[in-house]
């Protein structure tokens, strides 16, 4: 089996909640998506999709995945999809870095390969470990009785893990944390995200203002070194998300003790081949994970659910389910939401059928 031709759609989403919001002033409330089609000469086609928060939350720019699918799909055209190695190996090859272009490239052959074979992603992945898992609720940064609010709404949805998008003024950020620990219950799980948005001396000043609540501290500074600085200086747990880039960040970062819980986002660390690798040593040095991605739809849900449903329970942190923040759905059998929880698909590959007429023209085909 060979790939045949590469399909690139774009397709915009608007958010149902008008506005998301975090850390530096960043805000968006629209989307373009990405989805890549692989289709083989055995008539088999694999979806995928990377969807950038925006253009300024990390190194991805949606307006320039087509343009990368195209400089990497020549080099993969030909190549037995199913060869997942060899096919991101070619792709590093053929363009440094930019790893969330090659993220859908490589999620694309994962999904081939369950259909060729009529197993399900996770079960490729490592084996179903569940079958269904709990869900965060990210609160979009606002003023503390709104974002109290949010969390009560969304708590009576089923909700039960909550990621607080913090980073700002430490007087404010310290009345939005403590305004959602009078709502939030026992068996609740509360982030404070801070997204890269505080210097270490602001930060400081908020985690020893939550000194003793249950609360994690995520990602409080852009580097390692500085969030190393806030670790020092605080007993609360912590998750690192954006500094976490490649075994290597990985690595540096636990030698250092320097977190908890780690974000594992697939289209940064490149697609699920990366991803698995990743989660596989997570669990190799008793680390737990939030699993998720930048952004996405109903694929990018997907892609998610079959990499959580396949680590086991004691390393699962959280992950959400992006589907559920956007006007537009493109695969009717997607995973959705059930009282905070989601289901991991059981068809063969990434187990959901794409609307196609739904996509549009491709903007770009490489054959």
């Amino acid at each position: 089996m060979k790939i045949k031709k590469i399909e690139v759609f774009q397709v915009d989403y608007k958010l149902l909640d008008q506005e998301y919001a975090w850390s530096r002033g960043q805000s968006v409330s629209s989307f373009v998506s990405t989805i890549i089609g692989i289709t083989t000469d055995a008539g088999l086609k694999g979806y995928a999709e990377v969807c950038p928060l925006g253009s300024a939350y990390m190194d991805a720019y949606a307006k320039g995945v087509p343009a990368g699918v195209e400089e990497i799909g020549r080099h993969i055209l030909g190549q037995d999809p199913c060869q997942l190695n060899l096919i991101n190996h070619l792709m590093d090859m053929a363009l440094l870095g930019h790893n969330y272009v090659k993220s859908p490239l490589d999620i694309a052959c994962w999904d081939i390969l369950g259909q060729a074979t009529n197993i399900p992603v996770c079960t490729l992945l490592g084996g179903r470990a569940m079958d269904k898992f709990p869900l965060y609720r990210a609160i979009s940064q606002g003023p503390s009785e709104k974002m109290a609010d949010d969390v009560s709404k969304y708590r009576e949805e089923g909700y039960r893990r909550f990621q607080l998008k913090v980073g700002g003024d430490p007087d404010e950020d310290i009345r939005r944390t403590k305004a959602v620990l009078e709502i939030i219950k026992s068996g609740d799980i509360l982030v404070a995200d801070a997204n890269t948005g505080w210097l270490p001396h602001k930060a400081i000043r908020v985690v020893n203002a939550l000194e003793g609540e249950d609360v994690y501290i995520e990602q409080p500074c852009p580097t390692l070194e500085e969030c190393l600085i806030v670790r020092d200086h605080t007993p609360q747990p912590m998750v690192l998300d954006e500094v976490i880039r490649d075994v290597q960040s990985l690595m540096r970062a636990y030698d250092f003790g320097a977190m908890d819980v780690v974000n594992l986002k697939i289209s940064r660390l490149g697609g699920l081949t990366k991803a698995k690798q990743m989660r596989d040593l997570c669990q190799s040095l008793g680390l737990a994970m939030t699993i998720e991605d930048s952004w996405g739809g109903d694929i990018t849900t997907a892609t998610i659910a079959h990499l959580v449903g396949s680590t086991k329970a004691e390393f699962y942190f959280t992950s959400t389910d992006f589907n559920s923040y956007n006007d537009v759905h493109l695969a009717e059998d997607a995973p959705t939401r059930k009282e905070g929880w989601l289901d991991v698909p059981s068809g063969p590959g990434l187990g959901i059928r794409v609307k196609e007429d739904l996509l549009g023209e491709p903007v770009i085909t490489v054959e």
